[in-house]
């Protein structure tokens, strides 16, 4: 239930926009959840606000967008690092993930929604198993979500969880909560085969829900898909038709100029594939840097990225802005690369255009839905201030953020969680995470 009407003013606006406009001394008018007027104070309309946010020393941005991540791995968090991912996988994370049941998985959930909104993540792509519980948990939270059934091979009777992505994503897409939308998502072509893919795009063309999924992670992948589908992975998801449909790709790190040009051709309102970069993951696995700055220039939709905390640590959408900002600029040894709005933008409407949302969120313009972040400026490591995009990316962070909306519903003000009981998510989860990992072991032995 959104706040009927909320005023934020004064603040700096950066509407992430087309015109990716900075306007100071701005006001931005919430009213049944969406954006009314965001402009010049001096010029706003009278506004009888039900609760106002604001002050000289915020800056108004909209929420940033996490396109990929495994909510409730949170439980995994420290519990393998320092390993290639096909053995963090296989001796690590399958075992350990063997014994989750399905409040493991909602509190492992609820911690990660928590730990994103206080980072100013308003909106997030999920994938994981035993969805149904935890998915009621993200309707309660007020957090804007694209949530999966996770189709898995490695796991038994994939007809029958195929069935049942198919089941819930129908009866999510009936309860017409504009939120909270679902998608299906087949982990990928080396844990798939082609019965489950057909089987996935078959439910998908039926429901019409997005696809998430990962492609080209890491080299030994690319091989071992070549091997079993005689293809690389984008190639082979072409040939099997599901770049027909809204796919969203996480890593897509080793592509050939073929797979490059096959993902940029516009399909359902956007590029063939659409890339969820995950460069913090990629780096800490070792994966290798994707080639995001060419995808781009080619016209393929790009948002920035977590991944699980497993393979991260941190959901911080804030240090995928500076990881992406720097290291695109190492590779290419191109200082113009990657630059601070290209960066912001992918953590904001880029990422929103992604998951198909880009009508709704992902900037600050009036009809949108008020999804807005308030940064503290007023920092040592925010002074002196010569640009303001500039800083949101390469100085500000996560502990800068002090108020959080979405849906004009305010989530999360100066260290106070309305919507998640965080002290109890952090409880149960610091017990969970223990049992698990005794028993995984164990099972290891």
């Amino acid at each position: 239930m959104s706040s009927a009407r909320i005023a934020i003013t004064p603040v700096t606006a950066v509407t992430c926009d087309e015109a990716f406009q900075v306007i100071p001394d701005a006001a931005i008018h919430l009213e049944d959840g969406a954006i009314t007027y965001v402009g010049p104070a001096a010029d706003a309309p009278d506004f009888a606000a039900d609760e106002t946010f604001g002050g000289p020393h915020l800056v108004a941005m909209p929420g940033l967008v996490n396109t990929h991540c495994h909510a409730a791995m949170t439980l995994l968090r420290g519990y393998a690092d320092d390993m290639a991912l096909e053995e963090w996988l296989q001796t690590r994370i399958w075992p350990f993930e063997g014994g989750l049941d399905t409040e493991d998985i909602h509190w492992g959930t609820q911690l990660a929604v928590a730990e994103m909104l206080q980072n100013g993540v308003t909106t997030f792509a999920d994938m994981y198993f035993q969805h149904r519980r935890a998915t009621e948990g993200l309707v309660a939270s007020g957090i804007r979500a694209l949530p999966s059934a996770a189709v898995i091979g490695v796991f038994p009777d994939v007809p029958g969880q195929v069935a049942e992505a198919r089941a819930w994503a129908r009866e999510m897409k009936d309860a017409g909560d504009g939120r909270v939308l679902p998608s299906i998502a087949p982990h990928s072509l080396y844990t798939c085969n082609r019965d489950a893919w057909t089987a996935v795009i078959e439910a998908v063309e039926e429901v019409e829900v997005p696809i998430q999924t990962h492609a080209s992670e890491t080299r030994v992948e690319v091989e071992e898909v070549r091997r079993q589908w005689g293809a690389t992975p984008i190639q082979a998801l072409d040939e099997l038709g599901a770049l027909k449909h809204h796919l969203i790709a996480a890593h897509c790190v080793h592509l050939d100029q073929r797979d490059m040009e096959v993902m940029a051709r516009r399909e359902n309102g956007g590029s063939a594939v659409r890339v969820a970069h995950n460069p913090t993951s990629n780096c800490k696995l070792a994966s290798g840097v994707a080639p995001v700055p060419e995808l781009r220039r080619l016209g393929v939709d790009v948002g920035l990225a977590t991944d699980g905390v497993a393979s991260n640590n941190r959901l911080d959408v804030w240090g995928e802005m500076r990881l992406t900002a720097l290291i695109h600029k190492a590779v290419s040894l191109d200082p113009t690369e990657a630059d601070a709005d290209a960066v912001l933008r992918m953590a904001t409407l880029g990422g929103a255009e992604v998951l198909g949302l880009g009508d709704r969120v992902g900037s600050l313009e009036v009809g949108k839905r008020g999804d807005v972040v308030l940064v503290d400026f007023d920092k040592p490591h925010l002074h002196p201030l010569h640009n303001v995009v500039s800083h949101l990316v390469y100085a500000a962070d996560a502990r800068d953020v002090v108020t959080v909306l979405v849906d004009g519903r305010p989530l999360f003000h100066r260290g106070d969680f309305r919507t998640v009981d965080v002290e109890q998510a952090k409880a149960e989860v610091q017990r969970r995470a223990r049992d698990l990992a005794r028993k995984a072991e164990a099972s290891t032995d």
